[in-house]
């Protein structure tokens, strides 16, 4: 199967969860004997092989909302889409989604389209509200298939308005990498409890409150510290909440910590923070659940559930609940943190079902 992805972003030119799957899905379907081509936006341009799949990068015309818009990659799907046998574009955010679409109404070769979460962790709520019940709907219902990590999201896609046939396909996870197993990092410090937060830092994701939750924390928990991995355009205004809050002493910054090294890392931890106010469904949380590591998240309905018995949820923005929640997760948690998801988010079941699904919507338009 020749199949096309369509992918506003790729590990490791951007790092995330999102990125990571677009890799991580490319070079496995490759090593399956499948011929895929990563159509993506970045740098000037350019193209690579590299972990047996092709990356085809068309540079950024203009930026609008974080949202890069080329025309190159338009002008590549015009030429050279019809010599696919599918085309799988990943978060409806983008508008190299939009331009798969489009390519798809055109008569190209069947679309996929991998909803990642439904809103942007840059742009208003509102903004998106507007956008889904118009241009992205319509985009969605280009697609011959559209793919939801969770129940939920098929439900809220489906009042949004969307008509298109959607399949529940659980994001996954190396469970065989991610393990309590190993020697833990060097890098976290120790001599204390230790929060670990992992994302961008950026408004959507809320790395503020988990600043915020340390502060309420350390007065049940003095020794208590805060990890923070990742990048972003908040990374001065952290440094001020810390600062003033007195909290040097008490949370370090990791920076960019490489998915090799992240196993180490949650090792090293004792609890995962993430207080974001929109998600799909992160692999930070997976990644630490499947590392013994439980998880406070934001009760996100399509996030919530996988926590249950093995972590809080806890409202967005109630900074006294999370702090509340991570000492009640630091006493124990109602079952193992791995439990949650050995069973139902393994990383090979995730590859092989999604590729069934391309074949066959390959298959129905062949």
């Amino acid at each position: 199967m020749r199949i096309l992805r369509v992918a506003q972003k790729v590990y490791p030119d951007v790092t995330g969860g999102g990125p990571y799957h677009v890799h991580a899905m490319s070079r496995d379907q490759a090593a399956m004997g499948h011929d895929v081509t990563v159509l993506t936006v970045g740098g000037g341009g350019g193209e690579e092989e590299r972990d047996g799949y092709r990356v085809v990068r068309r540079p950024a015309t203009v930026s609008a909302l974080g949202n890069d818009i080329s025309v190159g990659v338009a002008r590549y799907l015009h030429r050279y889409a019809d010599e696919y046998d599918v085309l799988h574009a990943h978060s409806h955010l983008y508008f190299s989604t939009n331009l798969a679409a489009v390519a798809r109404l055109l008569g190209g070769p069947p679309l996929a389209i991998t909803n990642h979460g439904l809103y942007s962790q840059t742009a208003p709520e509102r903004v998106f509200d507007a956008y889904l019940r118009t241009a992205g709907r319509w985009t969605f219902d280009r697609g011959d298939v559209v793919f939801c990590y969770t129940e939920e999201d098929r439900e809220r896609l489906r009042g949004f308005g969307v008509s298109t046939p959607i399949e529940v396909i659980s994001n996954g996870i190396d469970t065989s990498r991610f393990t309590p197993e190993g020697d833990p990092s060097e890098r976290v410090p120790g001599g204390g409890p230790v929060v670990l937060f992992v994302g961008r830092l950026v408004e959507g994701k809320r790395p503020g409150g988990a600043v915020a939750a340390l502060d309420r924390l350390r007065e049940t928990h003095p020794d208590a510290r805060l990890v923070v991995c990742g990048e972003g355009p908040l990374r001065e205004e952290l440094d001020a909440a810390v600062a003033e809050r007195d909290l040097e002493d008490a949370v370090t910054f990791l920076g960019h910590v490489s998915y090799d090294e992240m196993p180490a890392v949650y090792r090293a931890v004792d609890a995962l923070v993430l207080p974001s106010r929109a998600e799909g469904l992160p692999r930070t949380v997976l990644e630490a659940l499947a590392s013994g590591v439980p998880a406070v998240v934001s009760d996100l309905e399509q996030v919530a559930p996988v926590v249950e018995g093995v972590g809080r949820a806890v409202p967005v923005g109630d900074i006294e609940g999370f702090a509340a929640a991570l000492r009640a997760v630091l006493a124990g948690t109602d079952r193992e943190p791995r439990t949650a998801v050995v069973d139902d988010h393994d990383w090979a079941s995730t590859v092989e079902r999604t590729t069934a699904a391309l074949e066959h919507i390959a298959d129905r338009n062949g």
